[in-house]
């Protein structure tokens, strides 16, 4: 049985993502920051609870023992957590503002990747898959004609070129190991206020396909739930 554990997974495209693998047969580790919270969306769902901060390097570690001393190993590793950061004018964003977010979104892919991969490397068919945005798409956000481009946030939209970057870095530096990215689209979640068209079933498409791949999958890719996205 396939063993996945998900950072971030205690509400929104987290959970989603959790309850669809759960339902594909997967044995789902749902991690959260908060032990309440996560506590509650594990039961809820019918899995176990891993209490993580992306941020502290105890917190991860500690996740990554109790992994390890329960389970053993896992197949796939979901790097969903993240945040927007604050809703602010660029001239008013701060070096802490991007610490922030770039602590979350980027080092905490980083910090948890890194503890993780022995876990990984157990596996027969390792995946990792990082929950990136068309909104760290180059293409997406110079096109007019799409919400990326007519929506400014420079901290988040940095934050995510820069996961999709490290996606395809870790790809090419492990071969045995499948490393993509996935786009969720404009769904409607906590991050806009519910306010996107997408569904969340419909925005966990492209990571519920990148976490069920097989061997001959892809590595270095960066998907949303219709294809390849330009980056």
């Amino acid at each position: 049985m396939t063993t996945t554990f998900i950072t971030g997974a205690n509400k929104s495209l987290g959970y989603e993502t959790a309850r669809r693998l759960v339902e594909a047969g997967h044995t789902v580790l749902v991690g959260a920051r908060d032990p309440e919270r996560g506590q509650a969306a594990a039961d809820a769902l019918g899995t176990r609870f891993v209490q993580i901060d992306v941020t502290d390097d105890a917190s991860v570690a500690a996740a990554a023992a109790d992994i390890e001393a329960r389970e053993g190993s896992i197949d796939v590793l979901i790097n969903n957590a993240g945040v927007f950061g604050p809703h602010l004018p660029a001239e008013q964003l701060t070096a802490a503002d991007a610490s922030e977010v770039f602590g979350i979104n980027v080092v905490g892919i980083v910090r948890v990747t890194h503890a993780f991969l022995p876990l990984l490397r157990k596996s027969a068919h390792p995946v990792i898959v990082n929950v990136s945005s068309g909104m760290g798409s180059f293409a997406a956000t110079h096109d007019p004609g799409r919400v990326e481009g007519r929506n400014l946030a420079p901290i988040y939209t940095a934050s995510k070129a820069a996961v999709t970057m490290l996606t395809t870095q870790y790809a090419k530096s492990w071969p045995d190991v499948k490393v993509n990215a996935a786009d969720p689209g404009y769904t409607a979640t906590d991050f806009n206020g519910h306010r996107g068209p997408q569904t969340v079933t419909e925005g966990t498409d492209a990571i519920v396909e990148l976490a069920t791949i097989g061997a001959d999958g892809p590595t270095g890719t960066f998907r949303d739930r219709h294809g390849a996205v330009a980056w």
